[in-house]
Formats: C-alpha cells, structure tokens, sequence
C-alpha cells in the first residue's frame, strides 16, 4: 500500500488509473481499492485528487499562472472538473481563493519561472498539459545574452554563476536565464 501511495505522491501530475496504481502495488483493482479504502481512510481516487488540489493551492499562493495552466499543471483534463473538486475541498473557488491568498501577503512568482523549474510542457504528449521529465533542450544564446562588440562583459554576465542576472538598462528587477556553454 505504501508503494502505491509513493507512487501517487511522485507522480500526482501523471495520467494515473488505479488499475495501472494496483498493479504497480501487485493487487487486482478490486482489492486495492478496498485494503486502500480500509488503510489510508479514503479511496484511491479521492486521495489523488485531494493530493493535486492541495498542489493547486500552493500554485495559486505563489504562482503567477491563470487557472487553466494550473488546472493542467496538477493533472486535472477539464477544467470544470477542477473548479468543481476545488470548492468541495476548499469551499470556494480557485479564484476567490487566489484573491484572498494575494492578500494575505506574499508576492507571486513569475509563471515563466515556475515552468523553467518545473522543466515546461511535454510536447510529444497528448494535448493535456503535463509536466515534461527531460531536461530541457539547449538553445543559441540571444544578441542581448552576449558580451557587446568592444568584448566588456554586462554586470549580469559576471554573477556568480547562478545562471539568471538582470537585463542590461532595465536594472535588477527584470531577470533572463543565460546561455552557458555546454546545456542550459
């Protein structure tokens, strides 16, 4: 039983069906449900769908990403569904949610940043939006991510190697990922 729900907590943004879950487990669909059931106090399903909705919150408190996105990005396909889920378990909508969590204080984090670190979307995927486990391909470093003609280096080129730094002229405030030789 612990394997499966490992396996649901990993992989909670997967297309997971309990007879895939059971098996990974070694019990037939049946049986896993019911010892499930009597173990964890809840079945299968309404424990991965209670695990995306409280990934959702945390999206919504500190992700700068539309309701869709997240909707997709915790696994949901329909977005009805989603908001439906969401207000059972929540009592209220994933708006109003976001609205009362935004001021309540903490700043929300870029949506770009949030699919960079999560690795971005899966494009040989079906047409739900699922979270890729490759890293990300390299590409051609833009005019602006190069050192200018006299060969001088922008302060943000000089950082300390963490890989983001600010925009030259557009101060510290605005951030891009810089090229580095050899990957992303």
């Amino acid at each position: 039983m612990r394997l499966a729900r490992d396996t649901m907590d990993r992989d909670w943004a997967e297309p997971l069906d309990v007879a895939t879950v059971a098996a990974r487990a070694g019990y037939s669909r049946y049986h896993f449900v019911r010892l499930f059931s009597e173990v964890y106090g809840e079945t299968p399903g309404a424990y991965l769908a209670r695990r995306r909705i409280e990934r959702a919150q945390d999206l919504l408190r500190n992700a700068n990403l539309t309701v869709t996105e997240i909707c997709m990005l915790v696994g949901f396909s329909s977005l009805g569904t989603f908001c439906t889920r969401f207000k059972q378990q929540v009592g209220m909508t994933p708006t109003e949610f976001r609205g009362r969590a935004r001021t309540a204080g903490a700043a929300a984090i870029p949506g770009c940043f949030v699919l960079l670190w999560a690795g971005g979307f899966r494009a040989d995927g079906p047409r739900t939006a699922q979270l890729s486990r490759r890293p990300p391909r390299a590409r051609p470093p833009r005019v602006d991510e190069t050192p200018d003609q006299k060969g001088e280096q922008h302060d943000h080129e000089a950082g300390a190697g963490h890989g983001l730094g600010a925009r030259p002229g557009l101060g510290e405030a605005v951030l891009h990922r810089e090229a580095r030789p050899g990957g992303p």
